[in-house]
């Protein structure tokens, strides 16, 4: 059951809460005034965007700091803290590639043979690709084929098996290897992988794996394996635009679990990053956790530029050179954001429980205001110009994005980019204006909202082989680009229409 809350409300819960701030120690001057810019941040924004709770775990000049804000249920209110559980979302794919990383170590799997070498009869719509996928391209979102896909396969322990085996029927969209396009279903195929591997569900492996050794109490799949746990409940907007209490939105498809299923809390996350950083236990070796974090696969953008994925984490440059790992994640009503800066010892982690949490999740880790304060780097410069007509003329065209929904059945969403004064015009089905994407370098754009302001995603054009641009990668999917004015391909024809979330953060994941 659903509850209607107002903005009020939430407006005012939201104010006058505080911070359970829990500290090793006193800190000094820095570390309070950093700590203090980051509870105001966190405080307005919460204000502003009508957030009812979050938590935050953060890593700064050798402390761990957990802060909680707000409260987990407007209709049933307590406190946020550093124990509250909320669903990760897709940082649980850093656990699914940290678990197949101590497979790697045990010999079980290898990140360079194909997944046919362990799963013979996988395929997708193009057999000739899907022989040829490796492990790595799996792990690093080069896989090629359609990526949302949400197929609800049962609760069973055959979920997974029997997703993997829907997936024949996902179109390749680039040969493996070669493109980056985020790539939900690539990361249930790695939950399979690992499932082969130890001969266990995938829950019970990713626990005896990980979760168990590193102490992570409060991170499990099911509920039911967290008994007295605070959640967070799930708040989400209406198509009106009206937040409501929706706890029935925690509950996710067992398949999905390797992409997005992880249920944990800001401590627990906080310990997740001191793992990654080298200072939270030893369950891998030097070298394996190295290359979870180096040598990208091909790169792009997901709100951010990225030089690519490492094993599962995304890789993002700095302007001052020391490279940004990172993730996040988003399901209904439970939106985070995730990174660390490994060189300068820094880790973040923010979890919200609403659907208005992206804004400021956007703010905190896709625009560099938390790199640049506890950091000291920033974003790699942007600085939009306009271009002449003849050159927006070839990225004109409708845009075209597709999914797999839980039934299921293929839903679409498009638009078009029409020039506009130098700029491309985000024109809906409906006729409305989106706003506009503005170049700062070749194939490379920030959007713009209506009213003109800029946000700090970032998205770009990808090219064809002859040249010509073929796809727009947006919130780091592939919308296929066809002249404007066409009818849209057959599949998208007959596919449901979907809301298209023009400048926010998409979910599931």
């Amino acid at each position: 059951m659903s509850t209607s809350v107002s903005r009020r409300t939430v407006l005012a819960t939201a104010a006058a809460t505080g911070a359970a701030i829990l500290a090793p120690a006193p800190a000094g001057a820095t570390t309070r005034s950093a700590l203090a810019d980051l509870e105001a941040k966190i405080k307005e924004g919460m204000a502003r965007y009508g957030i009812p709770g979050v938590a935050v775990g953060l890593h700064y000049r050798g402390r761990d700091h957990l802060l909680g804000y707000g409260v987990t249920d407007l209709a049933d209110p307590h406190p946020v803290d550093g124990d509250t559980v909320f669903r990760v979302g897709s940082t649980s794919k850093t656990f699914t590639g940290t678990a197949i990383m101590r497979l790697v170590e045990r010999g079980k799997l290898d990140l360079n043979r194909t997944v046919r070498s362990y799963l013979p009869d996988f395929r997708t719509s193009d057999a000739a690709a899907s022989a040829r996928v490796t492990v790595r391209q799996v792990l690093q979102h080069s896989a090629g084929w359609l990526g949302d896909f949400f197929l609800d396969t049962g609760a069973d322990e055959g979920a997974l098996a029997r997703y993997v085996s829907g997936m024949s029927q996902l179109p390749q969209l680039t040969a493996p290897g070669t493109t980056f396009a985020y790539n939900n279903a690539a990361l249930s195929l790695a939950g399979r992988l690992i499932e082969v591997a130890t001969g266990r569900p995938y829950e019970h492996a990713v626990r005896t794996l990980l979760t168990d050794p590193l102490g992570l109490d409060s991170s499990a799949f099911f509920l039911a394996d967290l008994p007295g746990a605070r959640v967070a409940t799930p708040h989400t907007l209406t198509p009106a635009g009206e937040l409501i209490v929706d706890p029935a939105a925690f509950a996710m498809p067992r398949s999905l679990h390797p992409a997005g299923g992880l249920i944990s809390s800001a401590r627990d996350q906080l310990r997740w990053a001191r793992f990654h950083l080298g200072t939270g236990g030893r369950l891998l070796s030097s070298r394996s956790m190295r290359l979870m974090q180096s040598h990208p696969g091909p790169g792009g953008t997901l709100f951010v530029e990225l030089d690519g994925v490492g094993v599962t984490w995304m890789l993002r440059p700095t302007a001052e050179g020391p490279r940004v790992v990172q993730h996040g994640g988003d399901w209904a009503g439970q939106h985070s954001g995730f990174l660390m800066v490994p060189e300068r010892g820094f880790a973040i982690t923010v979890l919200t429980n609403s659907d208005t949490g992206p804004v400021l999740l956007g703010e905190l880790f896709a625009d560099d205001w938390a790199l640049s304060r506890f950091a000291g780097v920033h974003n790699l410069p942007a600085e939009p110009r306009l271009l002449p007509g003849d050159e927006l003329a070839g990225y004109a065209g409708r845009y075209v994005i597709e999914q797999i929904g839980l039934d299921g059945q293929p839903v679409s969403a498009s638009f078009e980019l029409v020039p506009d004064a130098g700029r491309l015009l985000i024109r809906l089905d409906d006729g409305t204006a989106g706003g506009w994407l503005v170049f700062y370098r070749r194939d490379y754009v920030l959007e713009m909202a209506p009213d003109g302001s800029y946000g700090p995603t970032r998205d770009n054009f990808v090219r064809n082989a002859d040249g010509s641009v073929g796809w727009l990668r947006l919130s780091g999917r592939l919308l296929r680009r066809t002249p404007l004015g066409s009818t849209p391909p057959a599949a998208a024809r007959s596919a449901r229409p979907m809301r298209f979330p023009v400048s926010t953060l998409p979910y599931p994941f």
